[in-house]
Formats: structure tokens, C-alpha cells, sequence
């Protein structure tokens, strides 16, 4: 059975996935000409958890680089949770001594 840090781990992994083929996909409509993935799926991608996934799409397929104000909000959910993280491993440090 899978510990639940394991788990979790399996989950933030699946939606970092999910969030970089989106990303791709979504270029490949674009150029396409087809019916996009909206902005919206892509940020909740992100702030469920798939914010790495996303940049490394953007880098990889330079899409969504420079859309304003999308790429506003992609920066503020990456920091939120870059605060979160840090005050949970402050806590479990913490909790720790």
C-alpha cells in the first residue's frame, strides 16, 4: 500500500504532467487553428498543483510567454504556493526540534 507522502507525490507528479501537455496541446491548436484550451484549465491546472509543468511547457513550446494578464496570475499562484511550501516545511521543521 502507498504511504500518503508517496501518494501525494503521485498526484502533484500526474497534474504536472497534465499541466505541460496541456500546455503543448494547446500550442498545437493554436498553430492549428483549432479550438483552443482556455486559460482558465490552464491556470487551475496550475494551481492544483502542476505550476512546474506549466513552466516547463512554456519554456519548452514558448507559449503563453508574454499574455497579459495570464501570465500575471501564473507568477501569483507560483509564488503562493512557494509560501505555502515554505511555511509547511517550516512547520514540519519546527515540529520536529
Amino acid at each position: 500500500m502507498l504511504s500518503s507522502l508517496h501518494a501525494a507525490a503521485m498526484a502533484v507528479a500526474a497534474l504536472n504532467l497534465a499541466a505541460f501537455t496541456a500546455f503543448g496541446l494547446d500550442k498545437t491548436f493554436a498553430k492549428g487553428g483549432r479550438r483552443r484550451i482556455s486559460e482558465s484549465t490552464l491556470l487551475a491546472l496550475a494551481v492544483l498543483g502542476g505550476s512546474p509543468g506549466a513552466y516547463a511547457a512554456r519554456r519548452l513550446f514558448r507559449h503563453k510567454t508574454r499574455k497579459q494578464p495570464f501570465v500575471a496570475q501564473l507568477h501569483a499562484i507560483a509564488l503562493l504556493q512557494g509560501v505555502l511550501l515554505a511555511g509547511l516545511a517550516w512547520a514540519f521543521l519546527s515540529a520536529g526540534s
